[in-house]
């Protein structure tokens, strides 16, 4: 049986299920919120999950994003025969990143998907699974991601930018430009250092000062959003469980 592969967004609400089929998303545009047998993680452009077969998930697109989607199933040729080692990347759930070999090598694949006269064929799917294996089992030091430079990025320095620009929307483009660093590379990076995504990092700056806003004061929950970079109190209200268990509203003091 062949791979599915697809170019397609994530829905803008929360979904969940479970397939008897391995999946491999990587991030082309936008973020998407995962978590997979209760791993939660980001994926962000140049990044990506690995999702089991009959493994319960949840994902969740944030706003406009596309994702490279291919579902394998167990008798899938990037995953047998001389392929059989891939199969080990679908062991347990996992997030990664894309090295600039990789990136390059996801843009060829895009590009051969956007011709009309074919499909990619199984061979680019399998030669992509088999570099991100070699890559995740690479022996600790050895890859080229802990050889290169480790300067430290200033996460206050970061910090502050994004706290005095929370009614804004803010791309890691903006936070990459601060720190003169591709967005690619500043994403890694900052995940390497920190271990959270700078979505993961902006997305917790803008919670905690609607926390801060929602407990102190008795501004409406509508314009505590605005303030605080969300589209609308829907949007703030949903990230606000997520991250707390329980919606906004529960923090105010009742009135008398």
């Amino acid at each position: 049986m062949t791979d599915t592969i697809r170019l397609a967004p994530l829905d803008n609400a929360i979904q969940h299920h479970h397939h008897d089929y391995h999946q491999l998303v990587i991030g082309l545009s936008g973020y998407a919120e995962f978590e997979i047998a209760g791993q939660g993680g980001v994926v962000a452009p140049l990044s990506g999950c690995l999702v089991p077969a009959n493994i319960e998930h949840y994902y969740e697109g944030i706003g406009d994003n596309r994702q490279l989607i291919i579902d394998l199933p167990d008798d899938a040729s990037a995953l047998t025969g001389m392929n059989r080692r891939s199969r080990a990347l679908f062991d347990r759930p996992g997030y990664f990143s894309l090295d600039e070999s990789l990136q390059h090598y996801l843009q060829f694949l895009v590009n051969e998907m956007g011709q009309a006269s074919h499909a990619p064929g199984d061979l680019l799917v399998a030669t992509l699974l088999s570099s991100l294996h070699a890559r995740m089992n690479a022996p600790l030091g050895s890859s080229s991601l802990a050889k290169r430079a480790s300067r430290s990025l200033d996460v206050q320095r970061l910090e502050q930018f994004v706290l005095e620009r929370l009614d804004r929307r803010l791309s890691v483009s903006d936070l990459a430009r601060l720190v003169c660093l591709s967005e690619a590379h500043f994403a890694e990076r900052f995940r390497e250092q920190t271990g959270i995504t700078p979505y993961q990092f902006v997305m917790r700056l803008r919670l905690n000062r609607a926390r801060e806003l929602t407990t102190l004061t008795d501004m409406p929950l509508a314009d505590i959003a605005e303030r605080t970079g969300f589209a609308n109190q829907s949007a703030l209200s949903n990230a606000f469980r997520r991250r707390y268990g329980h919606p906004p509203m529960q923090l105010r003091r009742p009135s008398r």
